[in-house]
């Protein structure tokens, strides 16, 4: 093809452009080596006609400023459970207020979609014999940490918190193996010592734990407390015959499957403990130990949960109190900065991630992690203006 051949074709490129913005080209073969002499006047004939390329794209852009855009709306056919925490004098216990977690429409902070009412609920830590503990926790308990209801109070008193999550350590076999008798003698001394509702843990001990939490949900009779937790691993029977006959709560526990997660729900089911007094346990990995699994775990079930699965329509506990479990959160290193701040940062960034995957209730250990979540979840539903950055966060924490 010649210089005029060319001409003529970049002229004729030009108008079918003007006319209808692009083309397409079909069963055309082009050799590589003829690929440089074609193109180049065309391109030349092209920039020749520099009022084509603005007014095309001033159209685009003008359609664009027109264009009124609508987040996608997902309706959801199915609806997160609703758990009420704790029981009022009228409701047969004797707890300040109850709290209520679930109920959700949509996912987390959705409210383009739908409405969920219930916000995040932030629990403590508290255990029934003194444990080790990272320095920037120790350090606001060391004072009480031989009494538990002591423990509680000061919580309560001093850090406002919503409810606390008493584990019984002590009764492992392998701590101290204190009787059931003795375990329920320590909740019952913790809910004499505090209003709030109770979450009570046992030590992990499959065979030890079940008979714990029938002892502690006999002493805790009509206070809808959470006992944790059910597992395939310990007597699970036991533990829901003592929630149905007391009128509690069972934290079914499962190690990131959601298969094993659907399962356990379902044996729960099976029992005749109504979804209203279950509350899953997925497994809350710590940031930079897992946290990218359980955030997608999270996700899944909820989601599936929302799409009607019955199986798995109930709220998600998160212990984010793992975090401390990773050692960059405690570890001492001048590269790292200071653990004071480190530490609760590390907590703090776990329970955002697990409360924007689907987690309704946490369980956490630094008083910072408190306040600084509250905060951040009065902000997220609007309950006041807030221009805090997130570089104020270290301040936050100091004060």
């Amino acid at each position: 093809m010649g210089e005029k051949e060319t001409r003529i074709l970049g002229k004729n490129l030009i108008e079918l452009l003007e006319k209808f913005g692009d083309i397409e080209i079909e069963n055309v073969e082009i050799r590589a080596e003829e690929l440089t002499f074609l193109i180049q006047p065309v391109i030349r004939s092209l920039a020749q006609a520099p009022q084509l390329v603005p007014r095309v794209v001033e159209k685009e852009i003008e359609a664009l400023l027109e264009a009124e855009f609508s987040p996608p709306i997902e309706v959801y056919p199915g609806e997160i459970a609703e758990v009420q925490i704790g029981a009022t004098k009228s409701d047969g216990g004797s707890r300040r207020k109850v709290i209520k977690i679930g109920g959700a429409k949509t996912m987390p902070f959705y409210s383009f979609e739908a409405t969920n009412q219930n916000k995040p609920v932030l629990a403590v830590d508290v255990f029934d014999m003194p444990i080790s503990l990272a320095k920037a926790v120790k350090q606001h308990f060391k004072d009480v940490m031989e009494d538990p209801a002591d423990w509680a109070k000061k919580y309560v008193e001093d850090f406002d918190a919503d409810i606390i999550s008493l584990n019984l350590i002590s009764t492992d076999p392998l701590i101290k193996d204190t009787s059931p008798k003795d375990a329920a003698k320590t909740v019952e001394k913790v809910l004499q010592a505090v209003d709030v509702p109770l979450i009570i843990g046992g030590s992990g001990n499959k065979a030890k734990d079940p008979l714990v939490l029938e002892a502690a949900a006999e002493v805790a009779n009509g206070e809808r407390c959470i006992l944790n937790s059910a597992n395939v691993d310990n007597d699970y029977k036991k533990i829901v015959k003592a929630a149905k006959k007391y009128g509690h709560i069972v934290i079914a526990f499962t190690p990131m499957d959601i298969n094993n997660q659907k399962k356990l729900n379902r044996y729960l089911l099976d029992e005749g403990l109504p979804k209203e007094q279950i509350i899953m346990d997925p497994t809350t990995a710590a940031l930079g130990y897992g946290l990218d699994y359980t955030l997608s775990l999270m996700e899944r079930i909820k989601l599936s949960g929302l799409l009607g699965d019955s199986d798995l329509q109930m709220p998600i506990v998160a212990p984010s109190s793992n975090a401390w479990g990773a050692r960059e959160s405690w570890m001492k290193s001048e590269d790292w900065g200071p653990r004071e701040y480190r530490g609760p940062l590390w907590e703090t960034i776990t329970t955002i991630t697990v409360m924007m995957s689907g987690a309704d209730l946490f369980m956490l250990s630094h008083p910072a992690t408190v306040r600084v979540m509250r905060k951040l979840i009065q902000a997220l539903y609007g309950e006041f203006d807030s221009d805090q950055r997130i570089q104020d966060w270290i301040t936050e924490i100091e004060g």
